[in-house]
């Protein structure tokens, strides 16, 4: 039966040459024996936050970087029942045209001791194809940047899974969510464009199975058709560059001449949308035509683009989504009431849209 709280008998090399004839992996049996402790006072100074003194602490590290330890999470797991593993649930789309929210939602959960684990779908909404992957890799939580249904929330509950929604609109479901205002958003893009005297706009909207996209989209419709405007015609693409010059080509055919302004679902569509103008019809932005855009992507501010777009502040959301996910994990059950986090996206003036200062337009 191994001692409690074992005196330390021999040095770090000592020991690891054992364990090297032995032919097996450090414990922290063995950290415990060079350290002089017992194996708990080990398994506390790898918790974060649990209580040890500096001098064991010390020790402890001394001995275990000496035998070069690392700590089992499985093992580890078997005690705490729980993983410190969180899944992260995007669409394809999602992570290729907006991989700043991935990186920060991810930094966010490394900073809260927890390990995000990615599950990526084809499409928004199909996350009825990866729940039995979620349920499989017993993840701690879930952070779904995509649409789920009433029975994905039952499911979550019955399975005890803590989740949060990720910058989608769900209105209607009691789940908890952390997002920006899209629609807010939208309607911000228009005033500023209305403001400056624009009349004619038209919309390259995203996918139409994409909740962002369709926010944006019916924020922008709404604002135009308050303020008394033209009809906008819409052309809905993918979210990519490709559907920014195929939209824009299909738009002017259809009105049968240059919109004021066009009104993109993010900034990839957003350039493609400039580079048609300039290299495909001898347009200048934004004399010509303004070009607006959402998202302040990398790249969007590049001498070539300078995009006019909305930022929305992924450090602020993803940090909020990060706290809500670890308090449920923390409480071990629902915390009560249903939270529902919103954020306002930032207005970024760049150099494709003709605009006037808003204190002028105001003042009108």
């Amino acid at each position: 039966m191994r001692p409690t709280n074992p005196q330390p008998a021999l040095n770090a090399a000592e020991q690891k040459a054992i364990i090297l004839r032995e032919g097996r992996r450090v414990t922290s049996y063995d950290v415990a024996l060079v350290a002089g402790v017992s194996q708990s006072a080990v398994s506390r100074c790898f918790k974060p936050g649990a209580s040890v003194s500096k001098s064991t602490y010390a020790r402890v590290m001394k001995a275990a970087e000496g035998l070069e330890y690392i700590p089992n999470a499985a093992a580890r797991s078997l005690i705490t029942r729980r993983t410190n593993i969180v899944a992260i649930v995007v669409s394809h789309s999602s992570m290729l045209y907006n991989p700043a929210a991935l990186s920060e939602l991810s930094q966010q959960l490394n900073r809260r001791g927890k390990r995000a684990l990615l599950f990526t779908m084809q499409h928004e909404g199909e996350i009825e194809g990866i729940l039995n992957d979620l349920w499989q890799f017993q993840v701690d939580g879930v952070l779904a940047a995509s649409s789920v249904s009433a029975a994905h929330v039952a499911e979550f509950k019955r399975r005890q899974v803590p989740l949060v929604v990720f910058n989608r609109n769900l209105r209607d479901l009691d789940v908890n969510s952390v997002m920006c205002d899209q629609r807010d958003a939208a309607r911000v893009l228009v005033n500023r464009l209305a403001d400056a005297g624009h009349r004619q706009l038209a919309i390259i909207a995203g996918p139409s199975l994409n909740s962002i996209a369709q926010e944006r989209l019916q924020g922008g419709l709404d604002r135009i058709a308050e303020l008394g405007l033209p009809e906008a015609p819409v052309f809905h693409g993918n979210f990519d560059y490709a559907s920014g010059v195929a939209g824009l080509h299909e738009l002017i055919a259809r009105i049968g001449k240059v919109p004021d302004a066009v009104v993109c679902g993010n900034d990839a569509m957003a350039m493609g949308c400039v580079d048609a103008a300039r290299q495909h019809l001898h347009i200048d932005v934004p004399s010509g035509m303004s070009v607006v855009g959402f998202d302040a992507v990398e790249g969007s501010n590049w001498l070539s683009y300078e995009l006019t777009t909305m930022r929305q502040p992924l450090h602020k959301m993803s940090a909020a989504a990060a706290d809500l996910l670890c308090n449920l994990i923390e409480a071990d059950s629902d915390l009560g009431e249903i939270e529902k986090r919103v954020f306002a996206a930032q207005f970024v003036e760049g150099e494709t849209a003709r605009l006037v200062a808003r204190a002028a337009a105001l003042a009108a």
